[in-house]
């Protein structure tokens, strides 16, 4: 399977969220920093992604993202239309 570097950055990003999500919401700034990926850019595919599969996120201190439904979805092939 061939990936854009949107796709990639998107799969990256959720299995980075999939991996953190029992400890919590995870920020975009986290991911950002551990995956090297830009936060505007991070942002940017969040704010998309959301219409296509509901994340549940949380504001102010100790806010992020949580996916509810990545422990039953491990493929990067569910993940990637809603990148692109």
């Amino acid at each position: 399977m061939r990936l854009t570097t949107k796709g990639r950055f998107a799969v990256t990003a959720m299995v980075d969220l999939a991996l953190r999500e029992n400890r919590g919401p995870v920020t975009l700034a986290a991911i950002s920093e551990r995956q090297h990926i830009s936060l505007s850019y991070l942002e940017q595919l969040f704010g998309k992604r959301r219409p296509a599969r509901p994340l549940t996120s949380g504001h102010g201190p100790g806010g992020g993202y949580n996916c509810p439904h990545l422990a039953q979805n491990h493929s990067p092939q569910g993940l990637r239309p809603a990148a692109d």
